[in-house]
């Protein structure tokens, strides 16, 4: 049996097994979503958003790529943060990390890796900005997991810098910004950072919407 097929078979027995427990499971499912949640994840195998919380089908709005990166040119981010916000009205936008995370690690290096190059740089800048920091640990894996979290809080901070995260504060009060590292040896979450619409952005970043909403994102 080929490892597709396994998938194939296993998706046939969680099915069976939802509807075992609830007929009506998947025309619930069917008919919408409503998830509080926005989970901006990193593309790793061992990160799955759903899994590492106990949450359901329809309960969190997942993006991943690789790093968990709020880029502010990256439309596919965008694309899915703005309808999260304003279309699906989540509660809650999660930025999740995970130690080891191997695009943190990479970024770390001087390997010409093609074009990640381009993505990696991202979280170059943040190494940049936290050089002495990160420098002045010794252990090479502890450096690793102290960029993943400034990596974290970073992207957490470029969320905010966004007129979709502003408006919504200031329109509805919501959603609230959280910052989270996963530990693949713990299987635990830790909360590194939390905003609300009290936030106060930077002078510079902050979008004024009193003659209404801003629509270039």
């Amino acid at each position: 049996m080929q490892p597709y097929e396994k998938l194939l078979l296993k998706n046939k027995a969680w099915a069976q097994d939802q509807l075992e427990l609830d007929e009506t499971f998947f025309d619930t499912l069917a008919s919408g979503q409503k998830p509080k949640f926005l989970w901006i994840g990193c593309a790793d195998s061992r990160v799955p958003a759903e899994s590492i919380t106990g949450a359901q089908p329809g309960e969190i709005f997942v993006h991943r790529n690789v790093a968990n990166l709020v880029i502010h040119t990256d439309m596919n981010l965008l694309s899915v943060l703005q309808y999260a916000v304003e279309v699906l009205k989540v509660e809650h936008v999660i930025v999740c990390g995970h130690y080891g995370c191997g695009g943190v690690k990479a970024s770390m290096t001087h390997q010409d890796l093609g074009l990640i190059n381009k993505w990696l740089r991202n979280i170059k800048d943040v190494y940049a900005l936290h050089e002495a920091e990160i420098a002045a640990i010794d252990d090479e894996t502890s450096r690793v997991d102290r960029l993943v979290e400034l990596n974290v809080l970073a992207q957490v901070q470029n969320l905010v810098k966004t007129s979709i995260i502003q408006s919504a504060w200031h329109f509805e009060q919501r959603p609230t910004v959280h910052g989270w590292v996963f530990g693949l040896g713990t299987g635990l979450l830790t909360e590194l950072v939390k905003y609300d619409h009290t936030h106060e952005v930077e002078p510079i970043f902050r979008y004024d919407f009193s003659h209404g909403t801003v629509r270039h994102r």
